[in-house]
């Protein structure tokens, strides 16, 4: 998975930024995470960070806490790396599983996955670990698509994939390998009733 990212992170945020709602809806997301006074005094792990959108999301609502973005795709942390930041922004490249190895320890006042819990090969342990890393009673965030309890929503994302996301990407990286493995990990992903289970 770290190398499909790898392939496609130099075009990645042109193509996120063609969804008008996608950076609204990671807003609102660390937004539901209630961190109080911006976040001041409070260490947030921002885990699948990617290009940091996700990390400007918690930024944006919690602009006085310390951030540490974890990514396993030395591309998309390059591009990360390469906007401005303020000096409580940190990125890792580290898997989510070995995080802890890396250098990246807890407890943190609040945890934010967005797309990440899909991309790994065994979420329970994922997620366990990350529980781990929580303070207790902090809060976790999970962004992610889910369409299997839909039809509607299913056919829309396999309509949206092979018209729009496979073609675009195919043209900007010269690869569709990334966009085939979003394609796949959102359809075969828990749906919202199962992920609750899970969690």
């Amino acid at each position: 998975v770290p190398d499909a990212f790898d392939t496609g992170a130099a075009a990645y945020d042109r193509l996120v930024g063609a969804n008008p709602g996608y950076h609204a809806h990671l807003r609102l997301s660390a937004h539901r995470m209630r961190l109080p006074d911006g976040g001041r005094g409070m260490r947030l792990l921002d885990v699948g960070c990617g290009t940091g959108a996700s990390t400007a999301a918690l930024l944006d609502v919690a602009p006085h806490a310390e951030i540490i973005g974890v990514d396993p795709s030395p591309e998309m942390l390059a591009q990360a790396r390469a906007k401005p930041w303020p000096a409580s922004v940190e990125f890792v490249h580290a898997r989510i599983e070995d995080a802890p190895a890396a250098g990246v320890s807890g407890p943190f006042d609040g945890i934010f996955a967005a797309y990440a819990i899909r991309n790994l090969a065994d979420p329970d342990r994922g997620l366990r670990l990350l529980r781990s890393l929580l303070r207790p009673g902090a809060p976790f965030a999970a962004h992610e698509y889910s369409v299997r309890d839909s039809v509607v929503a299913t056919a829309v994302w396999h309509a949206v994939c092979w018209s729009i996301i496979i073609p675009a990407g195919t043209v900007l990286t010269g690869s569709s390998a990334l966009y085939r493995h979003l394609w796949r990990s959102v359809t075969s992903f828990d749906g919202a009733a199962r992920f609750r289970q899970r969690l």
